[in-house]
């Protein structure tokens, strides 16, 4: 896998080693940041990271930061290497369950302009109801959710679905989060949907 813009562009990254991984091409990677359009500043969550491709390609397109999640030894070790190999210091490796991070991250009000969610496709239908729960919480007004999926899985989030596209077995769904959960100013509202 390779970084495909941006101040890495090129750079090869490294995969987990054994089947619990399923990377996200590079092609589908590049049709998705075609669609998102300019990620500069933005702060990035990569739920499921895997070898942390999706956050990586964010950060080297101008992204503010990024927090990189898993709960595999495997994988986080891969992106602790990719993250050495990068030489980025805005990126944060964190080893736990989606669900415990997803929980303690609303308690604490973090909030990302941008969450890759990637999960084994197996377990979409595992994990969609707390991901309905808490990414509404997680995800700042006007925040956008990428979710990958098996072509034929059917994905519902409480999020305005934006747009969404079919690369192969691959579906990717687009959403936006109009900040049902927080409190935005008077007349205020999100930016224009690239």
């Amino acid at each position: 896998m390779r970084i495909i813009a941006g101040v890495c562009k090129g750079t090869m990254i490294a995969a987990p080693k054994g089947g619990c991984t399923r990377p996200t091409a590079d092609k589908v990677r590049g049709a998705i940041f075609s669609i998102l359009g300019d990620v500069g500043g933005m702060t990035v969550l990569d739920l499921f990271a895997g070898s942390g491709a999706l956050g990586f390609e964010a950060l080297s397109r101008g992204a503010a930061g990024a927090t990189l999640v898993d709960n595999g030894a495997a994988a986080i070790a891969t992106i602790h290497r990719n993250i050495t190999k990068l030489k980025l210091e805005n990126a944060c490796a964190a080893r736990r369950d989606y669900l415990a991070f997803l929980r303690h991250a609303a308690k604490k009000q973090e909030r990302f302009d941008l969450i890759f969610v990637d999960p084994p496709y197996r377990m979409h239908r595992v994990v969609e109801p707390e991901l309905g729960r808490w990414l509404p919480r997680v995800a700042a007004p006007g925040g956008m959710v990428i979710v990958e999926s098996d072509s034929r899985e059917e994905v519902s989030l409480p999020l305005e679905l934006i747009t969404e596209k079919v690369y192969g077995d691959t579906r990717i769904r687009i959403f936006r989060n109009f900040g049902q959960f927080e409190e935005q100013a008077e007349g205020q509202h999100p930016p224009d949907i690239p």
